[in-house]
């Protein structure tokens, strides 16, 4: 079993930046596939950016690709999103997301846990 906790959301201007970082509890982070997901209000559950167990290979959305970095620290069990160039169509709930199988999962069906999310707010 796994446990997230995303953290470092907040309400910032078009064309800045924030770090989203998920804290995982559980002995297995290390081998789970993990990913981003996000929910703009009105709208489905999209992916954003998932990333393998070792962190050597990532997937984006179209949409955030060249202006998001997911990374991951195992020693810390913990996996950043690192967002630039925002705009205000990112404005949504951000939630992690973790399974044990193979990378890459880009479906929220993929995905057996799930944190709380962390608001992200983009004003023009």
């Amino acid at each position: 079993q796994v446990q997230l906790v995303e953290s470092g959301g907040g309400l910032v201007q078009a064309g800045d930046s924030l770090r989203l970082s998920c804290a995982a509890s559980g002995r297995t982070f290390s081998t789970h596939t993990m990913g981003w997901f996000r929910q703009a209000p009105g709208k489905e559950r999209e992916f954003v950016a998932t990333i393998n167990w070792s962190g050597s290979s990532t997937y984006y959305a179209d949409s955030v690709k060249g202006r998001f970095t997911c990374s991951r620290d195992n020693a810390k069990n913990t996996v950043y999103l690192q967002m630039n160039s925002l705009k205000p169509e990112d404005t949504a709930v951000y939630y992690c997301a973790g399974d044990p199988r193979r990378f890459p999962r880009s479906q929220s069906y993929e995905y057996d846990y799930w944190g709380q999310g962390t608001q992200v707010t983009v004003s023009s």
